[in-house]
């Protein structure tokens, strides 16, 4: 099957595991409180289990050169990205931060196990690094109005910074993980895709539907994050050789995911429009079942497959 239709297939899969999160909330299974417990359970455990686990991989030369390249081209498509969400939404802070940052770790790890391979969430370990560094800092900034309120002792504890250089040693050193390590990794690593569609099911379940699909401003944001940045991502890979292609459509997924539900979770915390910024977490992920398969169909084309 080629990597597109793997897209579409396993899309559709996710948003099925969203309907049941949806149905979940509905009949009261699960409440507000209890799907914030998934949350924290999703941030500081089994991400950073999928960070570690990403890194558990041989140490070559090949692994050292895409590892460092796949960082710095993290890092460029990320800055373009802020600069360009900027330059789309300067009175609007919420659209700003979601036209800004995608869903790598809840969204794009599960399509790249499905679409390529479980190693190559080796190479988005830097770009989810990178990505939540930006959220606890800029994102927080341009959301309140504010700087400085995030503290270096705060990132530096921050559990995805934690788990990158937990799997940055394991991975520079070449210790061996015992077999029951392993397996526990293994289990709570699988809890990502399920319960972050859970997730995504219960924000839905809290939305105005007639309400979110009103706004236009939606619209724009789903239009910058899943079809403007993806472009310009597609645009820098291309020239980056073809014997890391595996890696090019690793970032190009990370790059055309929907807007990260973190955004949900910092407005909350900051008191600023929530049911917005759920909004552009649902519509987005809606249309990104149509978005994600086109731009990598697009990309595999002109990078080869």
């Amino acid at each position: 099957m080629s990597t597109a239709l793997t897209l579409v297939s396993q899309t559709f899969i996710m948003f099925l595991l969203a309907g049941i999160g949806y149905l979940m909330f509905r009949c009261g299974k699960v409440t507000l409180e209890g799907s914030k417990t998934i949350g924290n359970i999703l941030i500081y455990l089994v991400l950073p289990c999928v960070i570690v686990n990403s890194f558990l991989v041989e140490r070559t030369r090949a692994h050292l050169i895409g590892l460092g390249l796949s960082a710095v081209l993290a890092l460029v498509i990320l800055f373009l990205s802020i600069l360009v969400s900027r330059f789309f939404f300067q009175n609007d802070p919420i659209a700003a931060f979601g036209g800004a940052f995608s869903n790598p770790g809840f969204f794009g790890v599960p399509l790249i196990i499905a679409s390529l391979s479980e190693g190559a969430v080796f190479y988005i370990a830097a770009f989810i690094g990178f990505l939540n560094l930006l959220q606890w800092s800029y994102g927080v900034a341009i959301m309140t109005g504010e700087r400085g309120r995030i503290s270096a002792k705060s990132l530096l504890t921050a559990p995805f910074f934690i788990a990158i250089a937990a799997g940055m040693f394991l991975f520079l050193t070449q210790l061996p993980v015992p077999e029951i390590a392993g397996k526990i990794l293994s289990y709570l690593t699988g809890l990502n895709t399920p319960l972050s569609m859970f997730t995504v099911g219960v924000y839905l379940a809290q939305t105005n539907l007639a309400a979110m699909f009103r706004r236009k401003s939606v619209y724009l944001v789903c239009l910058v994050r899943l079809v403007v940045l993806p472009a310009i991502a597609l645009a820098i890979l291309f020239f980056v050789p073809d014997t890391y292609l595996e890696m090019k459509l690793a970032i190009l997924i990370a790059s055309g995911c929907p807007v990260g539900s973190n955004i949900a979770v910092y407005a909350q915390l900051h008191d600023r429009d929530y049911p917005y910024a759920v909004q552009t977490v649902v519509v987005s992920t809606l249309f990104s079942i149509v978005t994600i398969p086109a731009v990598v169909g697009i990309g595999t084309m002109l990078m080869g497959s």
